[in-house]
Protein backbone atom coordinates (compact mmCIF):
# COMPACT_ATOMS: atom_id res chain seq x y z
CA UNK A 1 0.00 0.00 0.00
CA UNK A 2 1.08 3.57 -0.61
CA UNK A 3 2.17 5.33 2.61
CA UNK A 4 -0.56 7.95 3.12
CA UNK A 5 1.82 9.99 5.29
CA UNK A 6 4.21 10.31 2.32
CA UNK A 7 1.36 11.49 0.07
CA UNK A 8 0.15 13.99 2.66
CA UNK A 9 3.63 15.48 3.13
CA UNK A 10 4.10 15.70 -0.65
CA UNK A 11 0.78 17.52 -1.08
CA UNK A 12 1.83 20.04 1.57
CA UNK A 13 4.84 20.77 -0.67
CA UNK A 14 2.30 21.68 -3.40
CA UNK A 15 0.83 24.38 -1.13
CA UNK A 16 -2.00 22.50 0.60
CA UNK A 17 -2.55 22.84 4.34
CA UNK A 18 -2.17 19.76 6.52
CA UNK A 19 -5.96 19.26 6.82
CA UNK A 20 -6.46 19.81 3.08
CA UNK A 21 -3.77 17.24 2.27
CA UNK A 22 -5.21 14.69 4.74
CA UNK A 23 -8.72 15.18 3.36
CA UNK A 24 -7.65 14.84 -0.29
CA UNK A 25 -5.64 11.66 0.34
CA UNK A 26 -8.61 10.16 2.23
CA UNK A 27 -10.96 11.01 -0.64
CA UNK A 28 -8.56 9.46 -3.17
CA UNK A 29 -8.42 6.29 -1.06
CA UNK A 30 -12.13 5.96 -0.15
CA UNK A 31 -13.93 7.41 -3.19
CA UNK A 32 -17.25 9.21 -2.70
CA UNK A 33 -18.09 9.42 1.02
CA UNK A 34 -20.05 11.61 3.43
CA UNK A 35 -18.46 14.56 5.17
CA UNK A 36 -18.67 12.79 8.54
CA UNK A 37 -16.99 9.69 7.10
CA UNK A 38 -14.27 11.91 5.67
CA UNK A 39 -13.68 13.44 9.10
CA UNK A 40 -13.27 9.92 10.51
CA UNK A 41 -10.94 8.54 7.81
CA UNK A 42 -8.79 11.68 7.55
CA UNK A 43 -8.62 12.20 11.34
CA UNK A 44 -9.74 15.80 10.96
CA UNK A 45 -11.89 17.35 13.74
CA UNK A 46 -15.57 17.48 12.73
CA UNK A 47 -15.60 21.24 13.33
CA UNK A 48 -12.86 21.63 10.70
CA UNK A 49 -14.10 19.24 8.01
CA UNK A 50 -16.59 21.60 6.29
CA UNK A 51 -14.19 24.58 6.01
CA UNK A 52 -11.54 22.16 4.72
CA UNK A 53 -13.92 20.75 2.09
CA UNK A 54 -14.85 24.25 0.91
CA UNK A 55 -11.15 25.10 0.47
CA UNK A 56 -10.59 21.91 -1.55
CA UNK A 57 -13.60 22.79 -3.71
CA UNK A 58 -12.27 26.33 -4.30
CA UNK A 59 -8.92 24.84 -5.34
CA UNK A 60 -10.75 22.49 -7.74
CA UNK A 61 -9.52 19.41 -5.88
CA UNK A 62 -12.93 18.12 -4.71
CA UNK A 63 -16.65 18.16 -5.53
CA UNK A 64 -19.28 18.68 -2.79
CA UNK A 65 -22.92 17.67 -3.26
CA UNK A 66 -25.79 20.03 -2.44
CA UNK A 67 -27.86 17.22 -0.89
CA UNK A 68 -27.96 15.97 2.67
CA UNK A 69 -26.04 14.21 3.95
CA UNK A 70 -23.26 16.08 2.16
CA UNK A 71 -21.28 13.79 -0.16
CA UNK A 72 -17.77 14.62 -1.35
CA UNK A 73 -15.57 13.27 -4.12
CA UNK A 74 -11.93 13.95 -5.05
CA UNK A 75 -11.05 15.35 -8.47
CA UNK A 76 -8.79 12.85 -10.28
CA UNK A 77 -5.07 13.64 -9.68
CA UNK A 78 -4.26 13.98 -13.38
CA UNK A 79 -6.92 16.71 -13.64
CA UNK A 80 -6.33 18.32 -10.25
CA UNK A 81 -2.57 18.84 -10.55
CA UNK A 82 -2.05 19.24 -14.28
CA UNK A 83 -2.72 22.96 -14.00
CA UNK A 84 -0.25 23.39 -11.13
CA UNK A 85 2.53 21.66 -13.08
CA UNK A 86 1.88 23.73 -16.18
CA UNK A 87 1.81 26.89 -14.07
CA UNK A 88 5.40 26.22 -12.97
CA UNK A 89 6.44 25.54 -16.57
CA UNK A 90 4.76 28.78 -17.67
CA UNK A 91 6.71 30.72 -15.04
CA UNK A 92 10.01 29.46 -16.48
CA UNK A 93 8.87 30.27 -20.02
CA UNK A 94 7.81 33.74 -18.91
CA UNK A 95 11.23 34.26 -17.35
CA UNK A 96 12.95 33.29 -20.61
CA UNK A 97 10.62 35.66 -22.50
CA UNK A 98 11.56 38.45 -20.08
CA UNK A 99 15.25 37.86 -20.77
CA UNK A 100 14.65 38.08 -24.54
CA UNK A 101 12.72 41.34 -24.11
CA UNK A 102 15.49 42.74 -21.95
CA UNK A 103 18.01 41.94 -24.69
CA UNK A 104 15.85 43.89 -27.15
CA UNK A 105 15.63 46.73 -24.64
CA UNK A 106 19.43 46.84 -24.38
CA UNK A 107 19.74 47.16 -28.17
CA UNK A 108 17.07 49.87 -28.35
CA UNK A 109 18.79 51.81 -25.55
CA UNK A 110 21.48 52.82 -28.05
CA UNK A 111 18.89 55.11 -29.63
CA UNK A 112 18.09 56.88 -26.37
CA UNK A 113 19.78 60.01 -25.05
CA UNK A 114 21.23 60.90 -21.68
CA UNK A 115 23.40 59.22 -19.08
CA UNK A 116 22.13 55.69 -19.76
CA UNK A 117 23.60 55.80 -23.27
CA UNK A 118 26.99 56.66 -21.80
CA UNK A 119 26.98 53.50 -19.70
CA UNK A 120 26.46 51.22 -22.71
CA UNK A 121 29.54 49.93 -24.57
CA UNK A 122 29.75 47.77 -27.70
CA UNK A 123 32.33 44.99 -27.93
CA UNK A 124 33.20 43.36 -31.25
CA UNK A 125 33.18 39.57 -31.55
CA UNK A 126 36.99 39.53 -31.88
CA UNK A 127 37.42 41.31 -28.55
CA UNK A 128 34.75 39.59 -26.45
CA UNK A 129 37.02 36.84 -25.06
CA UNK A 130 39.73 39.32 -24.07
CA UNK A 131 37.12 41.59 -22.45
CA UNK A 132 35.63 38.66 -20.53
CA UNK A 133 39.07 37.60 -19.27
CA UNK A 134 39.84 41.17 -18.22
CA UNK A 135 36.57 41.56 -16.33
CA UNK A 136 36.99 38.23 -14.54
CA UNK A 137 40.53 39.10 -13.48
CA UNK A 138 39.46 42.57 -12.32
CA UNK A 139 36.59 41.35 -10.14
CA UNK A 140 36.89 42.13 -6.44
CA UNK A 141 34.00 40.38 -4.63
CA UNK A 142 31.69 38.25 -6.78
CA UNK A 143 30.97 36.83 -10.24
CA UNK A 144 27.55 35.50 -11.24
CA UNK A 145 27.15 33.87 -14.63
CA UNK A 146 24.21 32.51 -16.66
CA UNK A 147 25.50 30.92 -19.85
CA UNK A 148 24.36 28.61 -22.63
CA UNK A 149 26.50 25.91 -24.26
CA UNK A 150 28.28 28.40 -26.55
CA UNK A 151 29.00 30.82 -23.70
CA UNK A 152 30.19 28.01 -21.43
CA UNK A 153 32.73 27.02 -24.07
CA UNK A 154 33.93 30.63 -24.13
CA UNK A 155 34.13 30.68 -20.33
CA UNK A 156 36.23 27.49 -20.37
CA UNK A 157 38.89 29.50 -22.24
CA UNK A 158 39.09 31.74 -19.15
CA UNK A 159 40.38 28.92 -16.94
CA UNK A 160 43.55 30.77 -15.89
CA UNK A 161 41.64 33.92 -14.95
CA UNK A 162 39.05 31.92 -12.99
CA UNK A 163 41.84 30.07 -11.14
CA UNK A 164 43.37 33.43 -10.24
CA UNK A 165 40.20 34.87 -8.70
CA UNK A 166 39.41 31.57 -6.95
CA UNK A 167 42.70 31.94 -5.07
CA UNK A 168 41.44 35.33 -3.88
CA UNK A 169 38.32 33.61 -2.46
CA UNK A 170 35.82 35.42 -4.67
CA UNK A 171 32.23 34.19 -4.62
CA UNK A 172 31.78 32.64 -8.09
CA UNK A 173 28.46 31.12 -9.15
CA UNK A 174 27.71 29.74 -12.62
CA UNK A 175 24.42 28.42 -14.02
CA UNK A 176 24.77 26.29 -17.17
CA UNK A 177 22.36 24.21 -19.30
CA UNK A 178 21.68 20.73 -17.95
CA UNK A 179 23.25 19.27 -21.10
CA UNK A 180 26.60 20.70 -19.97
CA UNK A 181 26.79 18.76 -16.71
CA UNK A 182 30.18 16.92 -16.72
CA UNK A 183 30.96 18.15 -20.26
CA UNK A 184 34.50 18.98 -21.40
CA UNK A 185 33.89 22.66 -20.67
CA UNK A 186 32.59 21.76 -17.19
CA UNK A 187 35.78 19.88 -16.37
CA UNK A 188 37.95 22.88 -17.31
CA UNK A 189 36.34 25.09 -14.66
CA UNK A 190 38.30 25.17 -11.33
CA UNK A 191 36.91 22.90 -8.60
CA UNK A 192 36.10 25.68 -6.14
CA UNK A 193 33.74 27.41 -8.57
CA UNK A 194 30.12 26.65 -7.66
CA UNK A 195 28.23 25.36 -10.72
CA UNK A 196 24.53 24.55 -10.98
CA UNK A 197 22.34 23.51 -13.90
CA UNK A 198 19.06 24.87 -15.27
CA UNK A 199 17.47 25.68 -18.63
CA UNK A 200 19.62 28.60 -19.79
CA UNK A 201 19.28 30.34 -23.16
CA UNK A 202 21.37 33.49 -22.67
CA UNK A 203 24.91 34.64 -21.84
CA UNK A 204 24.94 37.09 -18.94
CA UNK A 205 27.98 37.84 -16.74
CA UNK A 206 27.52 39.95 -13.57
CA UNK A 207 30.68 41.29 -11.89
CA UNK A 208 30.76 42.68 -8.34
CA UNK A 209 27.05 43.52 -8.73
CA UNK A 210 28.15 46.69 -10.57
CA UNK A 211 28.91 45.62 -14.15
CA UNK A 212 26.95 43.50 -16.59
CA UNK A 213 28.32 41.82 -19.73
CA UNK A 214 25.84 40.40 -22.26
CA UNK A 215 27.07 38.30 -25.19
CA UNK A 216 25.01 37.41 -28.27
CA UNK A 217 25.70 33.78 -29.21
CA UNK A 218 24.43 34.40 -32.77
CA UNK A 219 27.17 36.82 -33.75
CA UNK A 220 29.59 36.77 -30.79
CA UNK A 221 29.20 40.49 -30.09
CA UNK A 222 28.96 41.82 -26.55
CA UNK A 223 27.75 44.82 -24.58
CA UNK A 224 28.63 46.18 -21.13
CA UNK A 225 26.08 47.86 -18.84
CA UNK A 226 26.18 49.35 -15.40
CA UNK A 227 24.02 47.11 -13.22
CA UNK A 228 22.48 50.22 -11.64
CA UNK A 229 20.35 50.15 -14.81
CA UNK A 230 16.94 48.45 -14.73
CA UNK A 231 18.44 45.73 -16.92
CA UNK A 232 21.13 44.88 -14.37
CA UNK A 233 18.65 44.84 -11.49
CA UNK A 234 16.37 42.46 -13.37
CA UNK A 235 19.24 40.17 -14.30
CA UNK A 236 20.27 39.95 -10.63
CA UNK A 237 16.71 38.88 -9.72
CA UNK A 238 16.58 36.40 -12.57
CA UNK A 239 19.90 34.91 -11.49
CA UNK A 240 18.79 34.60 -7.85
CA UNK A 241 15.54 32.84 -8.80
CA UNK A 242 17.28 30.47 -11.20
CA UNK A 243 20.05 29.72 -8.71
CA UNK A 244 17.57 28.86 -5.96
CA UNK A 245 15.74 26.38 -8.19
CA UNK A 246 18.70 25.01 -10.15
CA UNK A 247 20.35 21.61 -9.71
CA UNK A 248 23.62 21.29 -7.77
CA UNK A 249 26.38 19.56 -9.74
CA UNK A 250 29.17 19.08 -7.18
CA UNK A 251 28.06 15.51 -6.35
CA UNK A 252 28.41 14.60 -10.05
CA UNK A 253 31.95 15.94 -10.52
CA UNK A 254 33.67 12.52 -10.68
CA UNK A 255 31.04 10.90 -12.93
CA UNK A 256 30.96 10.51 -16.68
CA UNK A 257 28.62 12.76 -18.65
CA UNK A 258 26.33 9.77 -19.33
CA UNK A 259 26.07 8.92 -15.62
CA UNK A 260 25.46 12.56 -14.66
CA UNK A 261 22.75 12.98 -17.31
CA UNK A 262 21.02 9.81 -16.07
CA UNK A 263 20.87 11.19 -12.52
CA UNK A 264 19.56 14.52 -13.78
CA UNK A 265 16.86 12.70 -15.76
CA UNK A 266 15.77 10.76 -12.66
CA UNK A 267 15.47 13.97 -10.60
CA UNK A 268 13.64 15.82 -13.39
CA UNK A 269 11.18 12.96 -13.95
CA UNK A 270 10.29 12.54 -10.28
CA UNK A 271 10.03 16.29 -9.61
CA UNK A 272 7.86 17.04 -12.63
CA UNK A 273 5.42 14.13 -12.80
CA UNK A 274 6.15 11.85 -9.83
CA UNK A 275 3.45 13.12 -7.48
CA UNK A 276 0.68 13.09 -10.08
CA UNK A 277 1.71 9.62 -11.22
CA UNK A 278 1.75 8.05 -7.76
CA UNK A 279 -1.57 9.66 -6.74
CA UNK A 280 -3.16 8.27 -9.88
CA UNK A 281 -1.67 4.80 -9.36
CA UNK A 282 -2.97 4.77 -5.77
CA UNK A 283 -6.43 4.44 -7.27
CA UNK A 284 -5.77 1.94 -10.06
CA UNK A 285 -2.73 -0.17 -9.13
CA UNK A 286 -2.75 -3.28 -6.95
CA UNK A 287 1.02 -2.92 -6.40
CA UNK A 288 1.62 0.79 -5.90
CA UNK A 289 5.11 0.19 -4.51
CA UNK A 290 6.33 -0.64 -8.02
CA UNK A 291 4.67 2.29 -9.76
CA UNK A 292 7.61 4.67 -9.29
CA UNK A 293 9.76 2.17 -11.15
CA UNK A 294 7.20 1.97 -13.93
CA UNK A 295 7.30 5.76 -14.13
CA UNK A 296 11.10 5.76 -14.46
CA UNK A 297 11.11 2.88 -16.95
CA UNK A 298 8.44 4.58 -19.07
CA UNK A 299 10.81 7.52 -19.29
CA UNK A 300 13.79 5.43 -20.35
CA UNK A 301 15.32 4.94 -16.88
CA UNK A 302 16.11 1.41 -15.71
CA UNK A 303 17.98 -0.01 -12.69
CA UNK A 304 17.96 -3.61 -13.95
CA UNK A 305 21.64 -3.67 -14.89
CA UNK A 306 22.77 -1.79 -11.77
CA UNK A 307 24.57 -3.49 -8.89
CA UNK A 308 23.73 -2.63 -5.27
CA UNK A 309 26.83 -0.39 -5.10
CA UNK A 310 25.77 1.38 -8.31
CA UNK A 311 22.30 2.05 -6.89
CA UNK A 312 23.73 3.35 -3.61
CA UNK A 313 26.08 5.69 -5.52
CA UNK A 314 23.22 7.05 -7.65
CA UNK A 315 20.89 7.61 -4.70
CA UNK A 316 23.69 9.20 -2.64
CA UNK A 317 24.30 11.74 -5.43
CA UNK A 318 20.55 12.44 -5.69
CA UNK A 319 20.28 13.01 -1.92
CA UNK A 320 23.24 15.42 -2.00
CA UNK A 321 21.63 17.37 -4.84
CA UNK A 322 18.01 17.47 -3.63
CA UNK A 323 18.23 17.32 0.17
CA UNK A 324 21.85 18.17 1.10
CA UNK A 325 21.93 14.63 2.45
CA UNK A 326 23.65 11.27 1.98
CA UNK A 327 23.03 7.53 1.59
CA UNK A 328 25.33 5.30 3.65
CA UNK A 329 25.60 1.51 3.37
CA UNK A 330 27.07 -0.56 6.22
CA UNK A 331 28.03 -3.92 4.70
CA UNK A 332 28.54 -5.61 8.11
CA UNK A 333 25.12 -4.79 9.53
CA UNK A 334 23.27 -4.76 6.18
CA UNK A 335 21.89 -1.35 7.06
CA UNK A 336 21.29 1.53 4.65
CA UNK A 337 20.84 4.98 6.16
CA UNK A 338 19.28 7.80 4.14
CA UNK A 339 19.90 11.21 5.71
CA UNK A 340 18.37 14.56 4.72
CA UNK A 341 19.05 17.99 6.17
CA UNK A 342 15.56 18.98 5.08
CA UNK A 343 12.42 17.93 6.98
CA UNK A 344 8.81 17.45 5.83
CA UNK A 345 9.42 14.23 3.92
CA UNK A 346 11.87 15.58 1.33
CA UNK A 347 13.78 12.29 1.35
CA UNK A 348 10.75 9.98 1.17
CA UNK A 349 10.30 9.83 -2.65
CA UNK A 350 13.94 8.78 -2.99
CA UNK A 351 13.63 6.29 -0.13
CA UNK A 352 10.63 4.81 -1.95
CA UNK A 353 12.67 4.39 -5.15
CA UNK A 354 15.64 2.91 -3.27
CA UNK A 355 13.38 0.52 -1.34
CA UNK A 356 11.65 -0.60 -4.54
CA UNK A 357 15.00 -1.10 -6.28
CA UNK A 358 16.27 -3.27 -3.43
CA UNK A 359 13.15 -5.41 -3.60
CA UNK A 360 13.57 -5.77 -7.36
CA UNK A 361 17.06 -7.11 -6.72
CA UNK A 362 15.73 -9.78 -4.37
CA UNK A 363 16.22 -8.12 -1.00
CA UNK A 364 13.73 -8.01 1.85
CA UNK A 365 13.52 -4.56 3.39
CA UNK A 366 12.30 -2.96 6.59
CA UNK A 367 12.27 0.83 6.93
CA UNK A 368 12.25 3.08 10.00
CA UNK A 369 11.61 6.81 9.63
CA UNK A 370 13.02 9.36 12.10
CA UNK A 371 12.35 13.11 12.03
CA UNK A 372 14.20 15.76 14.03
CA UNK A 373 13.02 19.36 13.67
CA UNK A 374 16.57 20.68 14.16
CA UNK A 375 18.67 18.02 12.40
CA UNK A 376 16.49 16.96 9.48
CA UNK A 377 15.21 13.45 8.83
CA UNK A 378 16.75 10.00 8.70
CA UNK A 379 15.46 6.71 7.28
CA UNK A 380 17.00 3.35 8.19
CA UNK A 381 16.56 0.47 5.72
CA UNK A 382 17.41 -2.98 7.04
CA UNK A 383 18.04 -5.41 4.17
CA UNK A 384 18.33 -9.18 3.94
CA UNK A 385 18.35 -11.64 1.04
CA UNK A 386 15.02 -13.29 0.23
Amino acid sequence: MVDEHVLTVSLEEFGLSKYEAQAYVALISKGTITASELAYYSEIPRTKIYPTLLKLENKKLAIISKSKPIMCTAIAPEDAFDGIIHEQINKVNAMNSLVSNLKKASEESRKTRGSEEKRYFHISANNVLLQLQTMIEGSKSSIKIMTDQWGFGLLAECKDQLSSVVRRNLDIKIIVPTTQICSESHRKIPDRVDIRASEITQNCFIFDETELLLINNDNGKGAIFSSTDILGSNQEKIFSNLWKNSIKTKALADMSKTEAQEIYKIIKTVNEIGLTYILNSAMVSKKPESDMFKLLENNGISFKSKSLDDVIEIMDAIMQITCSGHVNFEANTKNITVESKLNSGHSLPWVSILDGCLQKQGYKTRTIYQNNANKGEKVHIKISKS
